[in-house]
This record gives structure tokens, C-alpha cells and sequence, in this order.
């Protein structure tokens, strides 16, 4: 399952999602997240369903392949989905021993679910049509206004670059660890959650191990290419808006008017 995890990604076929300037790539995510959160209207859900379907399709990567992705948190989303079913107040539909389901509990929970969902397949788009390097360079170039306030730009994107590559190589270096422990007699899969919980214990300290190895090599790498930082660094390809690149701005905040009207003038 570990392995099945998406998000940080690259997925290397020819599409025009994959063709765009990283920072359009960088707004459109974010565009697409401030959507999820600017009304709970089926409408405006249904607006974004649209919009996210069409992109996928633009991107060339198998849904299937994404969607396999969103088994690691299905854990994370069930919780969160049982909090909003009988901790919101409301209206009552079903009660029984101490638990109520609401009217509003239940409304939430539907949607809590597929915010939650879409804020996956979404951030997971971005990284599957974006290379690493082209994600640092977007970042960079995108955040370039914080300089004036004296912000280590450029170290700040090669952090988020770096801590988005790792994702995959820790969770790949975990599975493998769990099937090592699993040769030597571990028990990972029997019993009730809390024993799983603590069956998952042994796994910090060689994860933990790993990662600061794989830190310290990619540190001492960085330094054998005599890597100082963004200071007077030079791009082999510099970043150049092309004119798709301002029609996917044009549609994205299309998109966006188009969330915001439907939930101002929508009445569900």
C-alpha cells in the first residue's frame, strides 16, 4: 500500500500538462484548493468535479493510477469522515446508544470526503505532469517577490522540492523495511488497530536512521558540486511564459469567478 502513494511523483508522458511553465502549474493548485474551501454547495463541488476530470485528462495519467494513490489515506479520511457524521449538531436523522447522526453531520462528512479527495488527486496532478527541478525553479521564480523582504527564496524552494521528492523514497524504503522485519517473523496485518499501531513502532528507528543517512549523502553531494545556494546561480533552462501558458491563467481564473458566482447565486 505504502508503495501505491502518488503524491511527489513524476509521471514522464507527453501531454500539455506537462508542457506548462511550473508556475502556472504552482497557481492552479493553489486556485484549485482555495475553490474547495469558498462554499459547501453541491454546485460548486460539481463545478470543481468538471474542472478536475478535464484536467486529469489533459495530464495523460491514468486515473486508475491516481486513484491507487489514495489508498494510503483512506485511514486519515475515515476518521475525519466519523468526526463530522456524529460530532456536528444539527438536526437529528438516526439515534442510537450515545450517538446521533445529524442532518448537517451527515452533509459534512460527504463533503469533508471529497474535499479531502480532491485536495489528493489535485496536489498529486501537480507532481505527477512536474519534475523536482522544475517544481524548484517554479517555486523560485513564483515566490521571487519575497525577496525584497530579505526571504531566502531560493532555499526555501529547494526544501519543498527536496521534502516532495523524499515522500516516495521514504515511503518506498518503508515498505521495504516492513517486508524485512515481516521475513524475520513481524506481524503487521493481525489484530486490532492499537496493536497495529504498536507492531508499526519498530519501524521509526531504521526509518529514522535511513532518512538522516539520505540527508547527509544528499548534503555532502551538494557540496562536492561546490552548491552554495541560489546566490548568483545561473539557469541551464530559464523559465518563459509561452502563450498557452497565459490561457491556462485565463482559465483558471475563469474557473475561479465561476466557483465564486455559482456559490453567491446557487442556493444549494
Amino acid at each position: 500500500m505504502l508503495r501505491e502513494m502518488t503524491l511527489g511523483q513524476y509521471y514522464q508522458v507527453e501531454s500539455r500538462l506537462h508542457r506548462l511553465d511550473p508556475r502556472v502549474k504552482l497557481m492552479g493548485t493553489l486556485v484549485f484548493i482555495i475553490s474547495l474551501f469558498v462554499s459547501q454547495k453541491a454546485v460548486c463541488y460539481a463545478v470543481a468535479t468538471v474542472f478536475l476530470i478535464c484536467m486529469i485528462k489533459l495530464s495523460k495519467v491514468p486515473f486508475g493510477y491516481m486513484v491507487r494513490g489514495m489508498r494510503a489515506i483512506v485511514m486519515i479520511m475515515m476518521i475525519t469522515v466519523v468526526f463530522n457524521l456524529f460530532l456536528s449538531p444539527g438536526e437529528a436523522l438516526v439515534t442510537f446508544w450515545a450517538f446521533t447522526i445529524t442532518k448537517e453531520g451527515l452533509r459534512n462528512a460527504v463533503f469533508t470526503a471529497i474535499r479531502l479527495t480532491y485536495l489528493i488527486l489535485g496536489s498529486s496532478l501537480m507532481t505527477l505532469t512536474t519534475t523536482p527541478n522544475d517544481l524548484t525553479d517554479g517555486m523560485e521564480k513564483g515566490l521571487g517577490f519575497l525577496k525584497i523582504f530579505k526571504l531566502p527564496v531560493h532555499e526555501i524552494a529547494m526544501m519543498m522540492s527536496i521534502a516532495l521528492r523524499f515522500i516516495p523514497i521514504l515511503l518506498e524504503e518503508t515498505d521495504k523495511i516492513m517486508k524485512a522485519q515481516q521475513a524475520r517473523g513481524a506481524d503487521f496485518e493481525s489484530g486490532g488497530l492499537i496493536r497495529r499501531a504498536r507492531a508499526m513502532v519498530p519501524l521509526l528507528v531504521p526509518l529514522f536512521v535511513s532518512a538522516f543517512r539520505r540527508a547527509n549523502d544528499l548534503a555532502l553531494a551538494m557540496e562536492a558540486r561546490c552548491y552554495h545556494g541560489g546566490e548568483g546561480r545561473t539557469k541551464m533552462k530559464p523559465l518563459k511564459y509561452k502563450a498557452w501558458d497565459v490561457r491556462a491563467y485565463v482559465i483558471l481564473f475563469c474557473y475561479l469567478a465561476l466557483v465564486v458566482l455559482t456559490a453567491i447565486v446557487s442556493p444549494v
